[in-house]
C-alpha cells in the first residue's frame, strides 16, 4: 500500500498561482503513474494531470497551457504547478498513485486525502 501526503492548496485570486505537491511513501512498484485529479462540489472527479516514470504526460484540455505536471522518481514524488488559475478551477485536489502504465482509475490505486483549492476574488 502507498501513502500519499499532499500540501500546497489554499486559496488564490483568479490570475495567481499555486503549486501543489505529493511526496508517496510504502511500498512503491518502479513502474507507475502519478496524477492529480480534481473534484468540485456537485460533480464527478475529474483526472487534470497525470506522468509516468519516463516523464510522458497527460493532461486534460481545460487546463492545458496554465497547469504543468512534473516528478521526481528519486523522491517518489509528483508536482502540480498552477498558473492562471481560474474560479472554474475551483475544487478539492488528489494526489493519486497507480502501478503499472495504465493511464485510467483502477483498483490499485491510492489516493491523497484531498487538498482545497479555491480561486475567488
Amino acid at each position: 500500500h502507498v501513502q500519499l501526503v499532499e500540501s500546497g492548496g489554499g486559496l488564490v485570486q483568479p490570475g495567481g498561482s499555486l503549486r501543489l505537491s505529493c511526496a508517496a511513501s510504502g511500498t512503491i512498484e518502479s513502474i507507475n503513474v502519478m496524477g492529480w485529479y480534481r473534484q468540485a462540489p456537485g460533480k464527478q472527479r475529474e483526472l487534470v494531470a497525470a506522468i509516468n516514470g519516463v516523464g510522458t504526460t497527460k493532461v486534460v484540455d481545460s487546463v492545458k497551457g496554465r497547469f504543468t505536471i512534473s516528478r521526481d522518481n528519486t523522491k517518489n514524488s509528483v508536482a502540480l504547478q498552477m498558473n492562471s488559475l481560474k474560479p472554474e478551477d475551483t475544487a478539492v485536489y488528489y494526489c493519486n498513485f497507480r502501478p503499472g502504465w495504465a493511464w485510467s482509475p483502477g483498483r490499485s490505486d491510492s489516493w491523497g486525502q484531498g487538498t482545497q483549492v479555491t480561486v475567488s476574488s
